[in-house]
């Protein structure tokens, strides 16, 4: 038995009852939702490492990256088929090859705790793309190692286990909706409290909300997602290069 259909199984006998409704987002949806987050995120760090953070509507405005990326990833990866269709070593693949190449920059840029602590936020949902690869395929020894990818890893990237807790609760959520998931969501956000002391991250939640009611009509650029952030990482440490010589 997968850990899918255990959760599934657990979850069958409330579901009913719980008057959750499901989360469906268009295919052109969850692309414009990625192109949003890609765009506050460029201005967050344009703000922080070009503007010295004198901007704070760029810092409030950026909060809301990391949980629609959580959301997204989470999402995508509950689709029926992924892992019979190879999605999870494909996306595990590109996050890292993102991850590693946006680490230079990322480093360089500075403002992190021990130099190169933590990893960039490509690592952080590499660590959910993992965990979750072990869940769906199942069996008692690959859910805590899944487990064990979660607790270990949240220490070592952006955002901690906010963001793994996020990602984890909207695959949940969006293969059978649940309060449990809901519950891990709620622990994700307060997490997110705790890194970012305000609220703005929950204004996510309505935007992917009324983002649901619509179908927009954006197209997928499969690599454009994992190229944009090591290039503008890369972007932003040379003009800092340049106005600081």
């Amino acid at each position: 038995m997968t850990f899918e259909h255990a959760t599934a199984a657990a979850a069958s006998s409330y579901q009913g009852a719980s008057g959750l409704p499901r989360l469906q987002l268009a295919n052109g949806s969850l692309e414009a939702l990625k192109w949003l987050a890609l765009l506050l995120m460029f201005g967050d760090h344009i703000n922080k490492y070009l503007l010295l953070d004198s901007m704070p509507a760029l810092f409030d405005a950026g909060r809301l990256v990391m949980p629609i990326f959580a959301v997204v990833l989470g999402y995508n990866l509950a689709r029926p088929g992924t892992l019979a269709s190879g999605v999870y070593p494909r996306v595990l693949t590109r996050l890292t090859i993102a991850a590693a190449l946006s680490s230079v920059p990322f480093i360089a840029l500075g403002g992190l705790g021990w130099g190169w602590w933590p990893l960039n936020v490509m690592a952080g949902l590499g660590l959910v793309v993992a965990a979750l690869w072990l869940f769906d395929v199942g069996g008692s020894a690959r859910v805590a190692s899944g487990a064990a990818v979660l607790v270990v890893g949240g220490f070592f990237v952006e955002f901690w286990w906010a963001i793994l807790a996020i990602a984890v609760a909207s695959w949940l959520y969006a293969r059978r909706p649940r309060w449990s998931a809901l519950g891990l969501a709620a622990i994700g956000f307060a997490g997110l409290y705790l890194v970012n002391r305000n609220e703005w991250a929950l204004l996510a939640l309505p935007l992917i909300a009324l983002t649901s009611c619509a179908d927009l009509r954006v197209p997928r650029l499969r690599w454009a997602f994992y190229a944009f952030y090591p290039i503008h990482l890369a972007g932003i440490w040379a003009v800092r290069s340049l106005v600081l010589n």
